[in-house]
């Protein structure tokens, strides 16, 4: 595979990743790369990713040719649940060896590949395997989503620690103005964005800042 597999988590389920997915793949597309995204496991869903659907239309994007190959949603279960229980839900386990060979046939036909997660870092996959771990395993940069919520810098913190325990390479801090707009008061939102980005300056210098801002939906 190509070094070119980006890997979306955050602090939180509903932290914005799909969103984050979305606006980073077209800010890519704008540069001159030619990127598509992935989702690596779907939930809550039947027959199709309502994650993928998403990206293409905040990007203006009819379906590609990948998705209906199922190359960008190669596992969909229907529990809204995190992957290992949905999949015990489904009674069927994950094939991870499917997952894998869909991100290196869009890695072959693409500049970028942006993959989301689901949930956050540490959301099971299966008993014995993190969302964390699996990025780890296959060496994604990461690109990480937060916000300016009550209770962001000490997930952000705790995230921070955990990246630096793998060795990942944070690639990317997104920071989610839309929910820090919708959840939390001015006050509270203007310390975290000036505290998260001083973090990420000390423990990350060669990451960069994205400011994501509200987006049509």
């Amino acid at each position: 595979m190509k070094d070119n597999v980006f890997f979306v988590s955050g602090t939180d389920t509903n932290i914005g990743k799909t969103f984050a997915t979305a606006y980073i793949a077209g800010l890519w597309e704008q540069q001159g790369f030619r990127v598509i995204t992935q989702k690596l496991v779907q939930t809550g869903n039947k027959n199709f990713s309502e994650d993928v659907i998403m990206h293409r239309k905040l990007n203006g994007k009819s379906m590609y040719e990948e998705d209906e190959m199922f190359l960008t949603m190669p596992e969909i279960f229907s529990y809204p649940a995190s992957p290992h229980l949905a999949a015990k839900i489904d009674r069927r386990e994950i094939d991870f060896e499917r997952i894998k060979e869909c991100t290196r046939t869009l890695s072959a036909r693409y500049d970028r590949v942006i993959v989301e997660g689901a949930g956050g870092l540490m959301v099971p996959l299966k008993d014995d395997l993190l969302t964390i771990d699996y990025i780890s395993k296959n060496n994604y940069p990461l690109i990480f989503v937060t916000s300016a919520k009550l209770g962001s810098i000490n997930h952000t913190l705790l995230s921070f620690e955990a990246i630096k325990r793998r060795n990942i390479r944070l690639h990317t801090l997104v920071y989610n103005s839309y929910q820090s707009e919708q959840e939390t008061d001015r006050i509270i939102s203007e310390d975290n964005y000036k505290y998260i980005r001083k973090l990420l300056a000390k423990e990350f210098p060669k990451a960069e800042f994205v400011l994501m801002p509200t987006l049509n939906h």
